[in-house]
């Protein structure tokens, strides 16, 4: 029986990603448009990444927090793209049982510790802006480096559970999953055996995390409203105000549709709506964030405008 049961889990070596089924001609078109949204999505959070690193004036724990978040962005769709656009090329679509659990344990790592710099920055802003004589003594270069190392680790803690539990569920065929990445939820339905025990944990952690985390920002940028609409410089408030907009705004692009997909999974959502929901948190939410913060920050600007302008004057010499 022990034997039988082995040769079962082990039955399955590779896994078919579907993606976006269509004739070769649109999937070339997919592979055009997304290996553009790639490269504007590495381009952008480089950018930022440089700015602070390069420009003296970016060396305050906002800024050095907003670098870490988007060096994370680029972390996190390097985990899912190459292999979409590999696909798109791709007659087999077939990603070996490992690299398909490493996809899996990588992409909702760094997807748990965006919520995770999320959360951190929403704290940041609470105390220069609620806290303003007392942030420069809180926010030493000790909490926020520690911050950013716990915003990258943890995520990677957090998700070995889930990941090693799933990978322990017998796998014996089909071996079909309708989605352009390694998601768990398609992942648990393949399994041979149906685990509630796997689901319920996988559920449950997904529930605690996202609500935790969406409530924790949530609080902090209330009370960071409350405290600028007591301003009495309209200047402090509208700058208060740009400043957080473009934190709010990422928020709820990541929170959003993550909150739609994971808090409730195998809730009845056509395949198709899973993977525009997935597109729009994995590939699209990277995309648009160099744009958010920096279109709306004016000392990002010019540190871009600065830098961009070094390198153009360098090349023409």
């Amino acid at each position: 029986m022990n034997v039988s049961g082995t040769e079962t889990t082990n039955s399955v070596s590779h896994f078919i990603l579907v993606g976006f089924p269509s004739s070769p001609e649109m999937q070339l078109l997919y592979f055009g448009l997304f290996s553009v949204v790639y490269t504007l999505t590495l381009m952008g959070n480089t950018a930022i990444v440089c700015a602070v690193r390069w420009e003296r004036r970016l060396h305050t724990p906002m800024y050095i927090l907003l670098g870490n978040f988007s060096l994370l962005e680029i972390c996190y769709v390097t985990t899912t793209v190459p292999n979409m656009l590999a696909n798109f090329l791709s007659s087999s679509k077939s990603i070996s049982f490992v690299s398909c659990f490493a996809q899996f344990y990588f992409f909702f790592s760094l997807g748990c510790d965006e919520g995770f710099f999320l959360c951190i920055m929403a704290f940041d802003r609470y105390l220069a802006i609620c806290r303003p004589l007392h942030y420069p003594r809180i926010m030493t270069k000790q909490l926020y480096t520690g911050l950013a190392i716990f915003g990258w680790s943890w995520g990677f803690i957090l998700f070995l559970t889930p990941v090693v539990l799933i990978s322990q569920l017998p796998y014996c065929g089909p071996n079909t999953i309708n989605h352009f990445l390694c998601d768990p939820v398609p992942l648990m339905m393949l399994s041979c055996s149906e685990d509630t025990t796997t689901q319920f944990i996988y559920s449950t952690f997904n529930a605690i995390f996202m609500i935790g985390t969406f409530l924790f920002v949530l609080c902090s940028y209330a009370l960071v409203i409350v405290a600028v609409l007591r301003m009495p410089s309209a200047a402090g408030k509208r700058k208060a105000f740009s400043t957080c907009a473009s934190h709010v705004a990422v928020v709820i692009l990541f929170f959003g549709s993550v909150m739609v997909m994971y808090v409730s999974p195998g809730s009845g959502r056509p395949v198709k709506m899973q993977k525009i929901v997935t597109l729009l948190y994995s590939v699209i939410t990277p995309l648009c964030n160099p744009l958010i913060y920096s279109l709306r920050n004016k000392e990002m600007k010019t540190a871009l405008r600065k830098i961009f302008g070094t390198v153009h004057g360098i090349h023409k010499m």
